[in-house]
């Protein structure tokens, strides 16, 4: 008997799978490359200055927030990827100013208020055996912080310390009204959260999004706590994410979404010979 095939995916990758199987094949299964765009770029950036910025803390010799900064700029304008600068909506000098200003921000009124235990954790790959096939998850954790959250682990008692995946996002559309949007992060942080626990033992009390919106109204925020792994592993009879992943697999059922909002040729390193996409 032959040994179950083995899908290795990252957990920054996995909710591409229940957006659009098809750009998923091409971009993780099949290994092909695009340039990077310049948007995803600046999000980049900000992800290098502000971890640079957490990690000085969390190692007891704190740097401030400009000298972070100067992190953001090396990698903004010498990238270490391809990079597309090319973007009619936005110039390099707009991406940059708003890039500086988001890390200032969430330097100043983010990361104060976050008790990080580990930034940028690479996390132990987990074999998870299902309808036949391996699905191998892997990742690196943005920040794991300690809080007092509401949580099922202890019945009885309304909130215990445990443990949260806070997650940083960058984007145009990440908080409405004030309010930082979940929606389709499960999968992502979902994955985190089952990796975290694989990797250290520690159960998690669930995940939040640090959001930074890379809009010229650089608006910054924190949602709530979520229990995203639940929907990764089924609840309430329903099955989990990564069981419906694991029939796709084995059958090799890669369907595509032309509804999608990442349907884009900015978006999609399938656009080009997409005989599916929405335009």
């Amino acid at each position: 008997m032959s040994a179950p095939e083995i899908f290795e995916v990252r957990a920054s990758a996995f909710g591409r799978v229940f957006d659009c199987a098809y750009a998923f094949e091409w971009e993780t299964l099949m290994r092909r490359k695009r340039a990077t765009s310049l948007r995803a770029h600046l999000g980049t950036s900000i992800h290098a200055s502000t971890a640079v910025f957490d990690q000085a803390r969390l190692s007891g010799a704190p740097i401030t927030a400009d000298e972070a900064a100067d992190v953001f700029d090396t990698t903004f304008w010498e990238p270490s990827e391809d990079v597309d600068f090319k973007d009619p909506k936005l110039s390099t000098k707009q991406a940059e100013l708003i890039g500086l200003t988001l890390h200032a921000r969430y330097c100043a009124e983010i990361a104060p208020l976050m008790n990080f235990e580990s930034v940028e954790m690479k996390l132990k790959p987990m074999d998870v055996a299902t309808e036949g096939v391996i699905i191998r998850l892997t990742g690196t954790m943005d920040r794991a912080r300690v809080a007092r959250v509401p949580t099922q682990f202890a019945p009885g008692n309304p909130a215990v310390y445990r443990k949260v995946i806070a997650d940083l996002k960058t984007g145009g559309r990440l908080i409405k009204d004030g309010v930082v949007s979940i929606k389709a992060r499960a999968a992502q942080l979902g994955t985190y959260q089952i990796l975290s626990e694989y990797t250290d033992g520690e159960q998690t009390a669930g995940a939040q999004i640090m959001a930074l919106q890379t809009t010229t109204v650089t608006q910054v925020g924190v949602s709530r706590v979520f229990d995203a792994k639940r929907q990764l592993i089924g609840h309430d009879g329903a099955p989990g994410m990564l069981e419906m992943a694991g029939k796709m697999f084995k059958i090799g059922l890669f369907p595509p979404n032309p509804a999608s909002a990442l349907c884009d040729k900015k978006y999609c390193g399938r656009w080009n010979s997409c005989p599916y996409k929405g335009e």
